[in-house]
């Protein structure tokens, strides 16, 4: 069944609502497709938006384990062609290297977005955590990072 049957004359939060659904229940073996599939929506913004929230969630399950890096080089391929996808995926990778404290580049992190920022500044990683404490981005992304530190020396 193609992932665009039955939706064809749907508005696009109709077809949103089903390709979360979809993607949510999609076997591990056909998620590649699937998310190529989603995306030859001819409204670019909502399928990105749909598969750029179903990226979140399974890199977030798989970010600490060794399934992530099989996982991530699939659903690389299937959003090559789609920039900001595939810099979530960039990110998401930086994000597991400096959570499972293995080597990465200070470089990379003050180079990164504001999401990946804010989320490493609520992470488990100090060194990072100080970085962005004394270099994030924003003002938002320096305070929690100084919260999470303050969290930290109180334990």
């Amino acid at each position: 069944m193609n992932v665009h049957d039955n939706l064809q004359n749907a508005d696009e939060h109709v077809r949103f609502a089903a390709y979360l659904d979809k993607l949510q229940q999609v076997a591990e073996a056909d998620e590649a497709d699937l998310v190529r599939r989603v995306l030859t929506d001819p409204d670019q913004t909502m399928a990105r938006s749909a598969v750029l929230r179903h990226l979140d969630r399974r890199a977030a399950a798989l970010h600490a384990g060794p399934a992530y890096d099989r996982w991530v080089r699939a659903i690389t391929q299937a959003t090559i062609n789609h920039p900001f996808l595939a810099q979530r995926l960039r990110e998401w990778s930086l994000f597991r290297t400096v959570t499972l404290r293995l080597p990465w580049q200070p470089d990379d992190l003050s180079a990164s977005s504001n999401w990946l920022q804010l989320k490493t500044a609520t992470g488990t990683n100090t060194e990072a955590i100080q970085i962005l404490a004394k270099a994030g981005r924003t003002k938002r992304i320096r305070n929690t990072a100084r919260t999470s530190l303050n969290h930290r020396s109180k334990s």
